[in-house]
């Protein structure tokens, strides 16, 4: 009804142009003099001339109407984000996947990363912004980025490091990335109702966008895949975890089991498999959980912590190593890590809770004598003593770049092709897509839609989610500008990407999803000889 009203108003306003707006007295069309005429037309002129005048001034104007001084340039307002945006086929065509050695791999791609200038920026130039905090990269690189129009404030090429960044300043750099490879098992769908999807999540691959992984995420392979997109996350699994993984379809069935989990209806089982011989019967831990850095998920047992519960109880032992169920009653980050760190008897092949930097007593009873950062060091050191940093899962800003800093790559060796096993990035910032930038600098290697043209691709069985092995592909596109592209890994082992910890039963009031024990639960299971 206000449309229609407001149309007609339009239109009455149209036929009675001579009438002011503050009159209330109906004239017809007839009664309009040419003079009326003639002055209404003048004051519609003269109206329209003050609006592109005003219009032109506002151009000349910065953000919130303020006049430009001389040398200043304009800053838009920030964006406002939706939080209800998810991946479409427009980031999952970005770049594909094939199949080597039993591993799923991406093909590099170009990529934007972009962030809004933090409040510790302002001042500093883009220079002294790279040089203290974006280190994964040579100041160097940055510079000839510059040159190449990959670097932009404000979607506009920055030429010149030297430019000043001010608050709200948008930066955003298109980089050639690479993603580490994944065990290269079929995701198993276990149900797809139309409320609910659950999957068999494989060892090794994240369950969303995170770090140094996109497409190689749960989320990003069925929606490559199987066509799958906007599901919710309802929990989350380790990314060396493999098991259970429940997604909702709806937003209302969501909701219904954010608040079953909230109100601890859902039970949840795991097993294991443990270093030495786990008592028999039934054991309660209840130590409480304090997160030690909250950037790489690192935690410990403290009295400041927060109170949790996990019930354990034994299920076989082959002479040297358990197999243990585990029921967290709570769900604190890494409890069940945790926990049996504590109680002596730490996951088979935990990178983080059965290492070394623990101390003799590998943290056994809460024994650790070293200070939180000592321990993060020992943690790092230990790891790149081993050439496996990349199993801590660092942030790309986080310990791991300091402990990198000056150091060469692990086992890397120039060659003409590429197949990196990690990637550099300058922030954990939000993705943007479509970019003309990025097409400009693809110099023939990726399609506008971000699809690798210059090598032959395998793809997988998108009915049923099966692989195909590829054969070793002539040479992924290398980027003039990118130092991964000049080095090779050796690829991760099975040790590499595999942690003894599953998921096997979600259950809930009205439903229930589980697995198959994994071939590592077997009683008679023995350990493969790594060396």
């Amino acid at each position: 009804m206000h449309c229609r009203r407001s149309s007609s108003t339009m239109e009455q306003a149209v036929c009675d142009s001579s009438t002011p707006a503050d009159v209330n007295i109906p004239v017809s069309g007839e009664k309009t003099t040419t003079k009326e005429e003639a002055e209404s037309g003048k004051r519609k002129s003269d109206e329209a001339g003050e609006a592109e005048t005003r219009g032109q001034s506002k151009r000349r104007r910065g953000a919130g109407g303020k006049k430009l001084r001389k040398g200043e340039r304009y800053i838009p307002p920030p964006q406002k984000r939706n939080p209800g945006v998810s991946f479409c086929k427009e980031h999952f065509d970005e770049t594909s996947y094939y199949f080597e050695g039993g591993l799923r791999k991406v093909y590099p791609y170009y990529f934007d990363f972009k962030t809004y200038c933090k409040g510790r920026w302002i001042g500093k130039s883009l220079l002294e912004v790279f040089k203290s905090e974006f280190r994964a990269e040579s100041i160097e690189y940055y510079q000839q980025a510059a040159k190449e129009g990959r670097i932009r404030l404000n979607e506009t090429p920055v030429e010149d490091l030297s430019m000043v960044l001010r608050n709200n300043d948008l930066m955003k750099n298109t980089v050639h990335r690479h993603e580490p490879p994944v065990i290269g098992r079929p995701l198993e769908v276990l149900v797809d109702d139309g409320e609910v999807l659950v999957v068999n999540k494989p060892a090794s691959i994240p369950v969303h966008p995170c770090g140094r992984f996109r497409h190689n995420t749960v989320i990003f392979i069925l929606g490559k895949e199987r066509g799958i997109s906007e599901l919710h996350t309802v929990h989350r699994l380790d990314r060396l975890t493999s098991g259970v993984l429940l997604f909702a379809r709806t937003l209302e069935t969501s909701k219904k089991l954010d608040q079953l989990v909230r109100d601890r209806q859902v039970e949840k089982e795991y097993v294991c498999r443990v270093e030495g011989e786990f008592p028999e019967g039934e054991l309660i831990s209840e130590q409480p959980i304090l997160v030690v850095s909250f950037k790489i998920g690192l935690c410990r047992v403290d009295p400041k912590g927060k109170d949790c519960r996990t019930v354990f109880q034994r299920l076989s032992f082959n002479g040297k190593t358990s197999v243990v169920r585990c029921s967290p009653l709570t769900g604190r980050t890494h409890q069940i890590r945790v926990h049996l760190q504590y109680l002596g008897f730490p996951i088979l092949n935990d990178p983080i809770y059965g290492s070394s930097a623990w101390g003799p007593h590998r943290g056994r009873g809460g024994q650790v004598g070293k200070s939180n950062e000592e321990l993060l060091q020992a943690l790092v050191e230990e790891h790149r003593s081993q050439e496996s940093l990349h199993l801590l899962d660092f942030p790309d800003d986080g310990i791991e770049q300091e402990a990198e800093k000056n150091k060469t790559p692990e086992k890397a060796v120039p060659v003409e092709a590429n197949r990196s096993e990690e990637s550099h990035q300058i922030d954990t910032q939000v993705p943007t897509c479509g970019s003309d930038t990025a097409d400009k600098v693809s110099q023939g290697c990726v399609d506008p839609d971000g699809n690798d043209t210059s090598s032959v691709k395998t793809q997988p069985n998108q009915s049923n989610g099966n692989q195909t092995e590829a054969t070793t592909p002539k040479g992924p596109p290398r980027d003039h500008l990118c130092s991964e592209c000049k080095l090779v890994r050796p690829d991760p082992t099975e040790r590499d990407l595999i942690m003894y910890l599953h998921a096997l039963r979600y259950k809930g009031p009205d439903f229930e999803y589980s697995t198959r024990l994994p071939d590592w639960a077997e009683e008679d299971w023995v350990e493969a000889d790594w060396s």
